[in-house]
């Protein structure tokens, strides 16, 4: 997987359109599906902007699988998707560690 795999066409209010279906280990988010990027707090977009393109195409993945229900499976893909494309190790940790919190504590899982 590339950021060059990323196929996205900008929407209205900071959201993308992929115009492209995007593929990573057996998931395919199909053409049209629209996302805002990475779900990150705004007082860390220093540290982490929503659509940097380190990340972005893990960010998207992860969002499919989410709005399917499938949190742990999301969170996993997130994470080989973020190794796969050679984000930092501080990023990688500190971004898994946060989106697997959060659907521990909001769904229990």
């Amino acid at each position: 997987m590339r950021y060059s795999d990323v196929k996205l066409s900008p929407m209205r209010d900071h959201r993308f359109k992929l115009i492209a279906p995007l593929r990573f280990r057996g998931v395919i988010v199909p053409r049209g599906y629209r996302t805002d990027g990475a779900s990150v707090p705004r007082i860390f977009w220093w540290l982490f902007p929503p659509n940097r393109t380190d990340y972005l195409p893990c960010a998207i993945i992860h969002d499919y699988l989410c709005d399917l229900g499938r949190f742990k499976e999301a969170d996993e893909m997130f994470r080989a998707c973020l190794e796969e494309l050679r984000v930092d190790r501080f990023s990688r940790a500190v971004m898994y560690l946060a989106v697997r919190a959060y659907h521990m504590i909001r769904y229990g899982q």
